[in-house]
C-alpha cells in the first residue's frame, strides 16, 4: 500500500451522502467513491440520486440511492435503515442539502424563512442526530462534514436567510465537535464560495457575477471536482485525524476578501 493509499485511503468505508443528486455533492461523492469507499446517495430527487449511484458503482465500489426528504426526521431514518440494511454500517456522513434565494429582507415570506431554514439547517440537526447516533454506537469513530457557505460569516446582503442559515450550520458544526470529540467522531464544516449550481443560478445576473470576481483574488468560480480534495481528507481517519470543528472554506479566497 502506498502512502497515499494509506493516509487518504478509504477502502470498506460507508459514506453516506445527503444531497448527493446535485452537481456539488456529487462530485463529493465521486471523490469518496474514488479514494475507495461505498457510497449510498439520499436526495429527494430519485432520478438524479439513481444517476448518481450508477455512475458511482461503475467505479468498483458499492453504491446505492435512497429517495428522502432530508427535512423529515422519518425520511431519514428510513434512509438509514436502508443503509445499513444494505452497506452495513455510517463511517462518514455528508450533510449537503441546500436551496438559497434572493428576496429582499423585507419581502422575505415566512413561508420562504422556514423553507430555507428546514432545508439548509433543521435537515442537518436532524441527520446529525441520526447518523451521528449511529456512528457512537459502532464504537469506532467516524466523520461528519456539514456544508456550510463563505456567506455564513461575514454574511451576504443578498442571501439574508441563505446566509442565516450557513451560520447556523457552524453552530452545529463546532458544537457537536465538542461533544463527540470523546467518541471519534470528528465534525467538520466545508465552507464552499462560488460554485455555479441549481441552487444559485437564478441569482447569478451578470451585475451579481461581476460583484462576485471583484471580491474573489482568483476571479473565477470554482469547480465541482475542486471539493473532493478537501472532502477526502475530512473523511480520512488516518489523514485528518486531529481535526474537529473546523470550518475549511474552499472559495477562492473570497472570504478573505470581504473580512
Amino acid at each position: 500500500m502506498s502512502y497515499l493509499q494509506e493516509m487518504f485511503g478509504l477502502q470498506d468505508k460507508v459514506a453516506v451522502v445527503i444531497g448527493g443528486g446535485g452537481v456539488l455533492a456529487g462530485a463529493m461523492a465521486d471523490g469518496l467513491a474514488k479514494a475507495g469507499a461505498n457510497i449510498a446517495i439520499l436526495d429527494l430527487n430519485e432520478e438524479n440520486a439513481q444517476k448518481k449511484a450508477a455512475g458511482i458503482a461503475a467505479l468498483g465500489v458499492k453504491s446505492m440511492a435512497v429517495q428522502v426528504n432530508a427535512a423529515s426526521q422519518g425520511d431519514l431514518g428510513r434512509g438509514l435503515e436502508s443503509v445499513l440494511k444494505t452497506l452495513g454500517r455510517v463511517d462518514i456522513l455528508i450533510n449537503a442539502p441546500g436551496i438559497n434565494s434572493s428576496t429582499p429582507f423585507f419581502d422575505i415570506t415566512e413561508e420562504e424563512w422556514s423553507r430555507i431554514i428546514d432545508v439548509n439547517l433543521k435537515s442537518m440537526f436532524l441527520s446529525c442526530q441520526l447518523f451521528g447516533k449511529q456512528m457512537i454506537a459502532q464504537g469506532e469513530g467516524g466523520s461528519i462534514i456539514n456544508i456550510s457557505s463563505a456567506s455564513s460569516g461575514p454574511p451576504l446582503s443578498k442571501v439574508f436567510t441563505y446566509s442565516v442559515s450557513k451560520a447556523g450550520v457552524n453552530n452545529i458544526t463546532q458544537f457537536l465537535a465538542k461533544e463527540w470529540a470523546p467518541h471519534r467522531v470528528r465534525v467538520n464544516a466545508l465552507a464552499p464560495g462560488f460554485f455555479p449550481a441549481e441552487q444559485n443560478r437564478k441569482i447569478l445576473t451578470p451585475e451579481r457575477v461581476a460583484s462576485i470576481m471583484a471580491h474573489t483574488p482568483m476571479g473565477r468560480f470554482g469547480e465541482a471536482e475542486e471539493l473532493a480534495g478537501a472532502v477526502v481528507w475530512l473523511a480520512s481517519a488516518r489523514a485528518a485525524s486531529f481535526v474537529t470543528g473546523a470550518i475549511i472554506r474552499v472559495d477562492g479566497g473570497f472570504t478573505a476578501m470581504t473580512i
